[in-house]
C-alpha cells in the first residue's frame, strides 16, 4: 500500500477496498492524485480501460470528503449522453458509499430528475455542454456552481478540433467567472499527436499544468488480414470472424454500417447496429448486449470508439482502412482487455486498402500519433455568445459586448475589429435592432433561432439536416437526412438493421412516421462523405513504397498483393510529389502522386483547376491527383509548373483561388458577414496554414510513367 492510498479519507478507502477489491492505486492514478492534489490542471492519457475515470475521481472525492461542498463541488462534462449515463453507474459506486450525491443533467433526463431544492445540489453533476450552457442561465443551478472546484472533461480529444470544443472553452471561462477563481480542470483523453499543446489549449494561460502520461507496457498484438474483391466473400469472411465471439465491426460511415447490418442479417447471430442516427434506446440495446453470455456483435462507427463500457471483446473487426492512427488505437484498444492479447481482424477491398492498414500500423508502432489542431477563428461561436448576452439581458450595449467577450481568455485572441464587423452586420441585416446605443434581437434573430425560448442557441451543433423517423405510436427509430427524405419519397429504407416504410412526413416538424416495412428496404444516406486517411497515414504510405516493402511481418500472399501495388507505380522518394503523364483519349492526362490527404488534395485539386482555367475538373483521392486532357504535348511539365506556382502563394493568395463556402456551413453562419466566414474558413475549416507548411516545403518530381500501365488512380 503506498503512502497515497493510505492517506485517503477513509470511506473512500472502504469502498476501495471492500467494494472494487483494490489494496493499492494504479501509477496513472497515483501520479494524477499527486498533480490534482498539487492544484494543478491535469490532463491524463492512457488507453481504453486504462484507469482514466479512477484516476480523475479519486482525488476530487477525497478532497470533497476532506473539506465538504455546499454546492457543487465538481462537474464531469461529456461530449455524449450516452457515455453519462453509461459512467452514471461507476460514479455512484464511488459516491454513494460515502454519503456523495451525483446527478445527471441533460436532455434525455427527465426534468424532474435533473432539478434540485435550494440549498440541496449534488455533489457532482454529470452534464454536456449544451446542458450547461442552459443550466448556467437558471437561478438555482448557477448560483450553486459558484462553488465548483473540479471539472472533468471525459473524451477531450474529441472536443479539440471543433467549434464545439471553443463552446466548452467559453462555458469553462464563464464557470471560472461565477466561482470567482479558476476551477481546476482534469482532462480524459486518448493518446494524440501533441498532447503538450492539447493541455495548454484546455488549461489556458498562466494556469499550472501538468500532463500525466504512463507508458503502456509492450504488448503482444494479433492481427489477421482479409483482401476480396467480391462484396458477398468480405460479407463471409466477417461472418465466419465473429461466428460465436464477441465482435465489434467497425466502418467508416453510417450508411456502410445499415449495409454490412442487412447484409450479414441472418447470418449473424445476436447482430446489432450502433451509429450516431439512431435512437438512445436502440444504441443501448446493443451496448447492453455484450454484457451477457455468449456471442453479440455490433456493427458500428467511430461512436463506439469513444469510452462506453462494453466489457471483453473476442475480436476487433476493421472493414477497409481507418481513416487515423488516433481511429485506430482506439478501435484495437477495445479488445484485449484482461490478460488477452489485443487481436483486431481487417477485411480488405483490394491491395490499395491494405497498404494503407500496413502505413496505420506502422505509424502507430512509431508512437506517430495525428496531431489536434485547435480552432482559431471561431467567429460562429463568436456570434453565439453575442445572441446569449444579449437574449440574458434583454438587450445589450457594444461596450457591455466588448467587455463581456473580452473577459473570456478564449475569445480573447480574436481580433478587436472582428466584433465591430460583427455587430454591424447583425445590424444591417436585422439580427439586431438598436433603441439609441442599445441592441436587442432583432426578426431576423428571432426567425432563425427564437423556437423555443432561444433553445437553439444553447449548441453550436448545426441542426436542421436531419428528420426524425418515429413510429404511428410515437417512438423514437433514429433519424434520417433530409436530402434523403426528399429523394425517397414514401417509400421503404432501412434503419436501425431493419426495414422500414415511410407513410407520411411533416417538413415543418422535420419529421417522417414510418412502419415496419414489408420488403427490403433501400439504403439510407447520410450528408458528410469520408474524410479520407490523415497526412500522418498518406506519409506512411509514401515512406513504405520509397522504400519497397513494410517493416510488418506479413505473409507471402500479403506480400505479392503489396508488391503488385509498388511495380505498379514508378520509383518513389520518401518525400515529395511525383508527376507523370500518360497518353489520354485526345490530349495527354497527368498524375500528380502527393501523399498529402484527401482534404488537402481537395484544396490542391480546387487551386490547381482555377490556375489551369481548363473546362475538366482536377479529380483527387487521399494519395493523388489525376489533370485529364491538359495539353497535347508536355502534361507533366504543365502540371509541375502549376503546383510551383501554388507553392509560391502566401495563406491568402491561396485562400482567394478556394470556393467561399455557404453561410450554412456553420449553425450561425448567416448571421456572419463574408469577409469572417472566409476567414474562418481558411483557418478552421482548410487549415490553410498547416496545409500551406506541408504542400510548399516539397521537392517536385517529373518522373518516367510505369512500365506497365494500369489503373493508376485509387
Amino acid at each position: 500500500m503506498t503512502g497515497i492510498f493510505s492517506s485517503l479519507q477513509e470511506s473512500l478507502q472502504e469502498v476501495l477496498v471492500h467494494r472494487l477489491g483494490w489494496s493499492d492505486l494504479r501509477e496513472v492514478q497515483s501520479l494524477t492524485y499527486r498533480e490534482v492534489s498539487g492544484g494543478k490542471d491535469v490532463m491524463v492519457i492512457a488507453p481504453t480501460a486504462g484507469g482514466k475515470t479512477e484516476a480523475a475521481l479519486i482525488p476530487v472525492i477525497d478532497r470533497i470528503l476532506k473539506e465538504g461542498s455546499p454546492g457543487v463541488a465538481c462537474l464531469y462534462i461529456s461530449p455524449l449522453k450516452a457515455l453519462i449515463n453509461d459512467q452514471e453507474d461507476r460514479f455512484r459506486s464511488f459516491a454513494i458509499p460515502t454519503g456523495l450525491e451525483v446527478r445527471m443533467w441533460h436532455g434525455d433526463v427527465p426534468r424532474g430528475d435533473r432539478t434540485w431544492e435550494d440549498g440541496e445540489p449534488p455533489h457532482i453533476l454529470m452534464i454536456t455542454p449544451e446542458s450547461l450552457e442552459v443550466l448556467m442561465g437558471e437561478g438555482i443551478g448557477s448560483r450553486d456552481l459558484r462553488h465548483a472546484r473540479f471539472v472533468i472533461v471525459d473524451e477531450l480529444h474529441a472536443f479539440v478540433e471543433s467549434e464545439r470544443g471553443v463552446h466548452l472553452r467559453v462555458l469553462l471561462d464563464r464557470l471560472d467567472r461565477i466561482a470567482g477563481r479558476h476551477v481546476q480542470r482534469i482532462g480524459l483523453s486518448a493518446t494524440v499527436g501533441n498532447p503538450e499543446e492539447v493541455l495548454a489549449w484546455f488549461s489556458g494561460e498562466g494556469n499550472a499544468q501538468e500532463l500525466v502520461r504512463v507508458a503502456v507496457p509492450p504488448r503482444e498484438k494479433r492481427f489477421s488480414f482479409y483482401i476480396e474483391g467480391d462484396e458477398r466473400r468480405r460479407m463471409a469472411a466477417i461472418a465466419r470472424i465473429v461466428a460465436g465471439r464477441k465482435a465489434l465491426v467497425f466502418v467508416n460511415s453510417r450508411a456502410e454500417a445499415e449495409q454490412v447490418v442487412r447484409a450479414l442479417r441472418g447470418r449473424v447471430a445476436h447482430l446489432f447496429v450502433h451509429h450516431s442516427s439512431l435512437s438512445a434506446e436502440m444504441r443501448r440495446n446493443a451496448e447492453e448486449s455484450m454484457a451477457g453470455e455468449g456471442s453479440a456483435c455490433i456493427i458500428c462507427t467511430s461512436t463506439l470508439e469513444l469510452g462506453i463500457d462494453i466489457g471483453d471483446l473476442d475480436v476487433v473487426v476493421q472493414l477497409g482502412s481507418p481513416a487515423s492512427v488516433s481511429s485506430f488505437l482506439q478501435r484495437m484498444g477495445r479488445s484485449g482487455r484482461r490478460g488477452k492479447s489485443p487481436y483486431m481482424s481487417f477485411v480488405l477491398t483490394d491491395a490499395w486498402d491494405f497498404l494503407l492498414c500496413t502505413a496505420v500500423i506502422e505509424s502507430a508502432s512509431r508512437k506517430r500519433v495525428e496531431p489536434l489542431i485547435p480552432t482559431r477563428r471561431p467567429y460562429n461561436v463568436m456570434a453565439q455568445q453575442v445572441f446569449l448576452e444579449t437574449v440574458r439581458h434583454r438587450r445589450t450595449t457594444r461596450s457591455r459586448l466588448r467587455s463581456y467577450l473580452g473577459s473570456l481568455p478564449s475569445m480573447r485572441p480574436l481580433p478587436e475589429s472582428a466584433l465591430d464587423l460583427l455587430v454591424g452586420h447583425l445590424e444591417q441585416e436585422k439580427f439586431l435592432v438598436r433603441d439609441g446605443e442599445m441592441f436587442m434581437p432583432g426578426p431576423q434573430m428571432e426567425a432563425l433561432y427564437g423556437r423555443s425560448n432561444w433553445k437553439d442557441l444553447y449548441s453550436v451543433i448545426r441542426g436542421g439536416g436531419e428528420y426524425r423517423a418515429v413510429t404511428p405510436d410515437g417512438d423514437l427509430v433514429g433519424r434520417l437526412d433530409a436530402r434523403f427524405v426528399a429523394s425517397r419519397g414514401e417509400g421503404s429504407f432501412s434503419l436501425g438493421g431493419k426495414d422500414w416504410t415511410l407513410i407520411k412526413s411533416d417538413e415543418a416538424h422535420n419529421i417522417v412516421v414510418v412502419v415496419p416495412g414489408d420488403t427490403a428496404g433501400r439504403k439510407a444516406f447520410w450528408t458528410g462523405g469520408q474524410a479520407g486517411s490523415s497526412p500522418v497515414i498518406c506519409q506512411a504510405v509514401q515512406r513504405i513504397l520509397a522504400r519497397g516493402r513494410t517493416l510488418l511481418p506479413i505473409l507471402p500472399d500479403q506480400e505479392e498483393a503489396l508488391m503488385g501495388v509498388i511495380s505498379s507505380l514508378p520509383r518513389l522518394h520518401a518525400r515529395g510529389i511525383h508527376v507523370w503523364e500518360v497518353q489520354g483519349a485526345r490530349k495527354m492526362d497527368a498524375i500528380a502522386l502527393t501523399f498529402l490527404s484527401r482534404a488537402d488534395n481537395s484544396l490542391l485539386a480546387a487551386m490547381a483547376g482555377r490556375v489551369l482555367g481548363e473546362k475538366n475538373r482536377v479529380r483527387y483521392d487521399d494519395l493523388s491527383l489525376f489533370f485529364p486532357g491538359i495539353v497535347k504535348e508536355g502534361a507533366a511539365d504543365r502540371v509541375l509548373s502549376v503546383l510551383r506556382h501554388l507553392q509560391g502563394l502566401s495563406v491568402s493568395e491561396m485562400a482567394d483561388l478556394l470556393p467561399m463556402p455557404a453561410p450554412e456551413t456553420w449553425k450561425f453562419g448567416p448571421a456572419l458577414p463574408s469577409p469572417l466566414i472566409r476567414e474562418m474558413a481558411a483557418a478552421d475549416m482548410w487549415h490553410l496554414e498547416e496545409f500551406a507548411a506541408r504542400f510548399s516545403a516539397l521537392p517536385l518530381y517529373h518522373v518516367p510513367p510505369p512500365a506497365i500501365e494500369g489503373e493508376t488512380e485509387k
